[in-house]
C-alpha cells in the first residue's frame, strides 16, 4: 500500500494531466464536427466530445480534491509562526 503523500501526489498529477488531455480531445471533437458539417466523414465526433468532457471533469475534480494549490494536506507553509 502506498503512503498518503505518494497517493496524494499521484492523484494531483493525474488531475494535472487529465485536464489538458481532455481539452485536446475537445478540440479534436470540434474539428471533426466542423469537417463533417462541410460534407466529409471524419469519424465519431460525439464520442470524442463525450470522452473529453469526462477527462476535463475528472481532471478538475482530482485537482480540487487534492488541494493542489495548498500543497500536501496537513503541512503548513508558515512554520515559523507560533
Amino acid at each position: 500500500m502506498a503512503s498518503k503523500p505518494l497517493r496524494w501526489y499521484i492523484r494531483a498529477q493525474l488531475g494535472v494531466l487529465l485536464l489538458p488531455a481532455g481539452l485536446c480531445l475537445f478540440g479534436e471533437a470540434i474539428s471533426r464536427r466542423i469537417v463533417q458539417m462541410l460534407g466529409q466523414d471524419r469519424g465519431p465526433w460525439f464520442w470524442y466530445g463525450t470522452l473529453s468532457l469526462i477527462a476535463i471533469n475528472t481532471g478538475v475534480g482530482l485537482m480540487i480534491e487534492s488541494g493542489l494549490l495548498r500543497g500536501y494536506p496537513g503541512q503548513r507553509s508558515d512554520q515559523g509562526s507560533p
